[in-house]
C-alpha cells in the first residue's frame, strides 16, 4: 500500500497539532484502546546471506512508481507470484493466530520475520523506504503502516497485520484485520463490513472491466454502512517490484484505464466507523485518524485472468479458481 494524495486530507502531526489527537469521534462509540503514540521499536532483524533479496535492502531507495502502463505477467512470473502470494497468506494467518490479550506486536513480527527467512524469502517491508520492521500492524484508531512495538494487545482491540513476501524475485501482499478478545458490537461490525467489501470489490473484476469500478464499489458500500473510505492510500500493481501501476482507487472516480488478463494488482480498502481523514505520528510512518476513530482493513493480491478473477494470496490452494460473480 502506499500514500496517494486524495480528495480527503491528512496532515503531519507533531507538537501543533497535538490538541487535535483528542477529538472524539461522532459515529465510533464503542469501548476501545486510543493509540496515542508509538511505543519502543527494537532492532532490525537480521536477514540471512543466502535469501534473495530486493534492491532497496541493499540502498536507500525511494518507493515505487504506480505510474504507467501495468505489466503483463507471463507465465513464469505468474507461478512465482502464486507461490509468494500463499507463503504470505499462510503465514499472515499465522500471525493472526498470536493476535492474543497480551502478545505484543514485536513478538508478532518476530514471529513473521522467522517464519518467512526460514521459507528462503524476505519480508517485504524490512527496509522498504526505510521502514524499519518485517511487517505492518495497525491497532484501533492506526489506520495504517503501524510499526510493531512493545505496546501489548489489550482486551477490545482490532488488529490489521499486514504480510508481504519476497521469493523467488516477486512480492506477494495480504492483510486481515483481527479481532483481539471481547470486541464491542460496533467494532465486530467495522471488521465484517471491511471483509466483505473487499469481497464485492474482487466479484467484480474481470477483462475490459474499469479500474474505476473498484473505487465506485467501496463508495456505494461505504454510503449504505455509514462508513468512511480513507481515501488517502491506494492499491497498487505488484510483482517483482512492490510497487507498481495500476494506480487502485479506493473512493468513486473516473480515472482511465481497464482490467487485463495478465495483470496482478492490490485491493485493500480501508473502512472507518469515523471520517476518512488520517494524520501521521512523528515516526513518519503511523496514520491514525483525525478524529479518533477505529478502522479496518482487508487486502488480496489479485490476477486478473481470460474469464475473471484468480485471488494469489490464499492460504489454502496453490491456485483458486476463476472468482469472478457471472452477472
Amino acid at each position: 500500500m502506499r500514500f496517494q494524495i486524495s480528495r480527503n486530507s491528512w496532515h503531519v502531526y507533531g507538537q501543533y497539532l497535538q490538541r487535535n489527537f483528542f477529538q472524539l469521534s461522532k459515529r465510533d462509540k464503542g469501548k476501545w484502546e486510543l493509540i496515542s503514540a508509538a511505543g519502543k521499536v527494537s532492532n532490525e532483524r537480521k536477514v540471512p546471506e543466502h535469501i534473495q533479496k530486493p534492491p532497496y535492502y541493499y540502498k536507500e531507495m525511494p518507493a515505487g512508481n504506480t505510474i504507467g502502463t501495468p505489466e503483463i505477467k507471463n507465465v513464469e512470473q505468474l507461478n512465482h507470484m502464486r507461490s509468494s502470494g500463499k507463503l504470505a497468506a499462510q503465514i499472515l494467518r499465522e500471525c493472526g493466530k498470536m493476535a492474543k490479550i497480551g502478545i505484543t506486536t514485536d513478538e508478532i513480527d518476530d514471529f513473521a520475520h522467522q517464519r518467512i527467512i526460514s521459507e528462503n524469502a524476505y519480508p517485504s517491508p524490512l527496509r522498504y523506504v526505510g521502514f524499519p520492521k518485517s511487517l505492518c500492524t495497525s491497532i484501533n484508531n492506526v489506520a495504517c503502516h503501524g510499526i510493531p512495538d512493545d505496546r501489548p494487545l489489550a482486551d477490545g482491540d482490532i488488529i490489521n497485520i499486514d504480510v508481504t513476501v519476497y521469493q523467488n524475485g516477486c512480492h506477494g501482499d495480504c492483510s486481515e484485520t483481527f479481532l483481539v478478545g471481547d470486541v464491542d458490537e460496533r467494532g465486530r461490525f467495522l471488521v465484517d463490513s471491511t471483509r466483505e467489501c473487499l469481497n464485492k470489490c474482487i466479484a467484480l473484476c474481470g477483462p475490459g472491466v474499469p479500474f474505476s469500478e473498484i473505487g465506485k464499489c467501496i463508495e456505494r458500500y461505504c454510503q449504505e454502512r455509514d462508513l468512511a473510505s480513507v481515501a488517502a492510500f491506494i492499491g497498487h500493481g505488484i510483482g517483482s517490484y512492490f510497487h507498481g501501476p495500476p494506480e487502485i482507487y479506493h473512493y468513486a472516480n473516473e480515472a482511465p484505464g481497464r482490467m487485463q488478463a495478465g495483470m496482478t494488482f492490490t485491493i485493500e480498502p480501508i473502512l472507518s466507523l469515523g471520517g476518512g481523514a488520517i494524520g501521521l505520528l512523528e515516526d513518519g510512518w503511523t496514520a491514525i485518524s483525525l478524529d479518533n476513530s477505529r478502522s479496518a482493513q482487508f487486502e488480496h493480491t489479485i490476477l486478473i485472468t481470460e474469464t475473471g478473477v484468480e485471488v494469489l494470496t490464499n492460504a489454502d490452494n496453490g491456485r483458486l479458481k476463476d472468482q469472478r460473480l457471472h452477472k
